[in-house]
């Protein structure tokens, strides 16, 4: 990721966060639990600090499974909220 955000130098960072890649979610083969989030989070705004001085959007999309959702947002959210 952050080779080609060197290459890109982007100045926002859009998360299209939906965590269909979680281990419960039926449609997603990733895997993932909520804690893998919190890594992706992390990587992601050490992007956002370095290229696009922090800004960071964020857009909810549609989850089928709620509980393996709430784990993920909390997850994602409270690494979101650390930088603040």
């Amino acid at each position: 990721m952050e080779k080609a955000a060197d290459k890109i130098r982007p100045e926002l960072v859009l998360i299209s966060a939906g965590f269909d890649a979680h281990a419960k979610d039926p449609i997603g083969s990733l895997g993932l639990e909520a804690e893998d989030f919190i890594v992706l989070t992390k990587e992601v705004l050490e992007v956002a600090k370095i290229h696009a001085n922090g800004r960071v959007v964020v857009a909810w999309k549609e989850v089928i499974i709620l509980d393996a959702l709430a784990e993920s947002v909390q997850a994602h959210l409270e690494e979101l909220m650390k930088t603040t």
